[in-house]
């Protein structure tokens, strides 16, 4: 069963905001307050998809890379317009990069 606490962990590990997770998941807030998330095969699928992502940077980075500008846009634009397979990319291409995110200008 998806819980509440599911996703609490993916907006937690990406740095969401509660809007953004409802966005991201298509529920209302009541939905994931009450949990009833087992319609929702993305949340699973999102958590594990960034668990090694997760896993290997410092805190704080994955929450500033997915508002960062990448070589294919920014990672939360992809979540907000629910392109999983671009997020999947993204993620692709900060682990090719060794889970680094610069600052600065190009």
């Amino acid at each position: 069963m998806v819980t509440s606490t599911a996703a609490s962990l993916l907006m937690d590990r990406l740095g969401l905001s509660e809007d953004e997770l409802c966005v991201v998941l298509d529920v209302d807030p009541l939905t994931v307050i009450s949990g009833e998330l087992d319609h929702k095969p993305q949340l699973p699928i999102l958590l594990a998809l960034t668990e090694e992502a997760a896993e290997r940077v410092a805190g704080g980075v994955l929450p500033r890379w997915v508002r960062s500008t990448g070589p294919n846009g920014r990672p939360l634009d992809h979540l907000l317009a629910r392109d999983y397979a671009a997020f999947e990319d993204d993620l692709q291409s900060l682990a090719d990069r060794g889970f680094v995110l610069r600052s600065g200008g190009r």
